[in-house]
């Protein structure tokens, strides 16, 4: 009988007892196999037989250790792999964002922006009851999608001066609600989605407004934007970024965002994956005055703001000019 070189007679390696494979019977198979290798060693009669089974078992046995270590190493590899991609992911910030803001907030420091005494926070009676209120402050921000800031706040004057409650517009007719509203934008569509959520806050809320994003984003009319900002003043509670228009604008012309964003609601999703918490609650109200006064849809007033030299907008507008307007016009962009 030929008897391996790599055995001694009456001895059980190590690795014939550990734990195999093979779960549920790894063990046992690992002692039988052990048992089976001495018992060969031993003179005795012819069992090349039972040597040939014992060593086609030995090398599965080896070849299914050998798998699991190449599984074991490449399952460490990707967890390693995800675990970076995860820390770059969070670690990203835009370059120089910290003195974009701080530049932003010296040029918003007189609020003198058009935002900043008709916005959807003067256009609420601070004095009504707090259910009124928050009503009120959902009515001014459905009012104000595509309509600038003094066109909502003389339709939210009307609308008091009427009794903006939930009762009153219930009772009134379409055609005068249509008549206070106008000329905001969609005002026919308007007058639909009020009508439509005030009937829904009477059944659902006893004529108060919903206090979560999620419930807000149910009413007629309502859209992202207007549900955070709702939440920040009807109910004090920051949810998250506000972005308008002119947020969605200047956070792409600054490269604030990972790429650039086709939508104010991938916008807002970027800019909350790196943007601290804290600064959440004052973003709208400063890039909304700053997209008022100086970073302007078309022909930004780039000479006059404190960013020229650092953003990528301007130096990529440095020296254009816009031929319908004389040279010597201060609407003319980054001279």
């Amino acid at each position: 009988m030929a008897v391996s070189p790599y055995f001694a007679p009456g001895v059980l390696t190590r690795s014939m007892g550990r734990g195999g494979c093979w779960p549920g019977r790894s063990r046992d198979r690992g002692f039988r196999l052990g048992r089976n290798l001495n018992r060969l060693a031993q003179p005795g009669p012819d069992n090349s037989d039972e040597t040939d089974g014992t060593a086609v078992e030995s090398q599965s046995v080896l070849k299914c250790a050998r798998k699991h270590k190449r599984k074991s190493v490449s399952n460490s590899q990707q967890v390693g792999l995800e675990a970076q991609a995860a820390e770059a992911k969070v670690e990203w910030e835009p370059e120089r964002w910290s003195e974009h803001l701080n530049n932003i907030r010296e040029m918003r420091k007189d609020r003198n922006a058009p935002v900043d005494h008709m916005g959807a926070e003067h256009c609420f009676d601070k004095t009504a009851a707090p259910e009124v209120m928050r009503y009120q402050v959902l009515l001014s921000l459905m009012l104000s999608s595509q309509t600038k800031d003094h066109v909502t706040f003389a339709a939210m004057k009307q609308l008091r001066e009427h009794g903006l409650t939930v009762e009153n517009i219930l009772k009134m007719d379409d055609t005068i609600l249509g008549q206070l509203i106008h000329p905001v934008g969609f005002w026919r569509s308007k007058v639909r989605y009020i009508k439509q959520t005030t009937a829904i806050l009477k059944e659902r809320y006893g004529s108060d407004i919903p206090n979560t994003v999620s419930e807000l984003l149910q009413l007629p009319g309502v859209g992202p934007k207007m549900a955070h900002l709702i939440m920040k003043l009807a109910w004090d509670h920051v949810s998250g970024i506000c972005v308008d228009t002119h947020v969605h604008r200047i956070t792409n012309r600054l490269q604030w965002l990972g790429k650039e964003t086709k939508t104010p609601e991938k916008t807002r999703l970027a800019l909350e994956e790196w943007m601290p918490r804290e600064l959440w609650s004052e973003t709208n109200w400063l890039l909304v005055g700053f997209g008022q006064q100086i970073c302007l849809p078309v022909n930004p007033r780039c000479s006059g703001c404190l960013n020229r030299d650092i953003c990528p907008a301007a130096k990529n507008n440095h020296g254009k000019t816009n031929r319908r307007l004389s040279p010597n016009s201060p609407q003319q962009p980054c001279q």
